[in-house]
């Protein structure tokens, strides 16, 4: 097959820890997905609290506080592939994951997906971290593929990503206790480098697993959603228990399996398995309640 991926782009992955690429998914499939997306937001007006059950018991559709059936604040779907067509056939087919073979392939496992939606008004914010805080390996050779699924600017919250802070650790934890974000500080000192991930609907984001990110509140007139998957090596094994378990988990979607571990030198922190039922609410923001 012929390369997807350009020395330089290779390169920019490499270096920066993330890279924006054009044709992440067809447009067929791009439009199935948002379709399926639409579907759930206008369910979501039937519920008032965290709804669905995912694999390890959690809620599959996470809701903001504030969400109403006139105004809708569904913010994430646990692992959309387990329940929808559409996004089973993405996770293995779609482009994306030809692009991210050739930084960690020949042989690569599927891990987990997730959809973060911002409606228009949502004030669902991301605090930089890094995904690898959450789902640690034996070893870094995973990948966040981040496909748009609208037009993503910075109006509407879109992502920002700290080149180049993949090449070290960043602690996780406060006064002991995991918070699934960098200090505050830290980030108040490092977000001046952030850059913008700006692009069209379609267009996908590879990011290394250890690169910082966040992202601001929707303050725009548009929506902006997320369909976000991650991949890992073959022989990179998980750490701890997996916290958005899919029934795809470890399934082979390029290459073939091994029963090898690669192990990358490097002191880690192992993050608790926490019961919440996403990250959003580790970071300390609230869901909704019944009224």
């Amino acid at each position: 097959m012929p390369s997807l991926l350009t020395p330089d782009l290779t390169e920019a992955y490499r270096s920066q820890g993330f890279v924006t690429l054009p044709g992440g998914v067809a447009p067929e499939t791009l439009a199935a997905l948002r379709a399926q997306l639409d579907d759930w937001i206008e369910d979501s007006r039937g519920h008032d609290e965290n709804y669905g059950t995912t694999e390890n018991g959690k809620a599959r559709f996470d809701l903001e506080e504030g969400h109403t059936r006139e105004a809708p604040r569904l913010r994430r779907v646990m692992n959309p592939c387990d329940i929808s067509e559409a996004y089973e056939e993405a996770i293995r087919n779609a482009p994306f994951v030809d692009m991210l073979a050739e930084l960690i392939g020949p042989d690569v496992k599927f891990h987990h997906c997730k959809l973060n939606v911002k409606l228009p008004g949502m004030a669902t914010h991301v605090d930089f971290h890094s995904d690898h805080a959450f789902e640690p390996h034996t070893n870094s050779d995973q990948v966040t593929a981040l496909l748009l699924l609208d037009d993503m600017n910075e109006s509407n919250g879109c992502l920002r990503v700290i080149p180049g802070s993949h090449r070290q650790f960043y602690d996780h934890f406060q006064n002991g206790r995991f918070v699934g974000a960098i200090d505050k500080d830290l980030a108040a000192e490092l977000a001046p480098r952030s850059l913008p991930v700006v692009g069209k609907a379609g267009d996908v984001c590879l990011m290394h697993v250890m690169t910082l990110h966040g992202s601001g509140p929707n303050l725009g007139p548009s929506p902006r959603r997320l369909f976000i998957a991650e991949y890992t090596a073959a022989d990179a094994w998980p750490l701890v228990k997996c916290k958005v378990l899919s029934r795809f988990t470890g399934e082979v979607v390029r290459g073939r399996p091994t029963r090898s571990c690669r192990l990358e030198a490097g002191i880690f922190d192992l993050p608790p398995y926490y019961k919440a039922d996403s990250f959003f609410s580790v970071q300390g923001q609230k869901t909704a309640a019944p009224h």
